[in-house]
């Protein structure tokens, strides 16, 4: 199973978790495993139409899956996923 690392604002979901393990062959059906086990995340993830959310990274051993194969990037059991909140700043 790959490992998630759940960012802070989203625990609240995964009991306080900062690391669940999920199965999954791509992203995508990562998302939906994680959603399974924790009910609510995903919306938090991905937008309506499906996609990982405007100010959302998402990333697969250190490579942004936007630079990838988007939501059809592959994960395999030892891959660390890591879903980052971007953070805006300024006046």
């Amino acid at each position: 199973m790959a490992t998630v690392r759940i960012p802070p604002p989203l625990r609240k979901y995964t009991g306080g978790a900062e690391d669940v393990e999920v199965q999954g062959g791509t992203v995508r059906e990562l998302l939906d495993a994680l959603e399974g086990a924790h009910p609510g995340i995903k919306e938090r993830i991905c937008d309506d139409s499906g996609a990982v959310r405007r100010f959302v990274n998402v990333f697969v051993a250190d490579e942004d899956i936007r630079f990838l194969d988007e939501l059809d990037t592959a994960v395999s059991d030892k891959d660390e996923v890591s879903i980052i909140p971007a953070i805006a700043g300024g006046r």
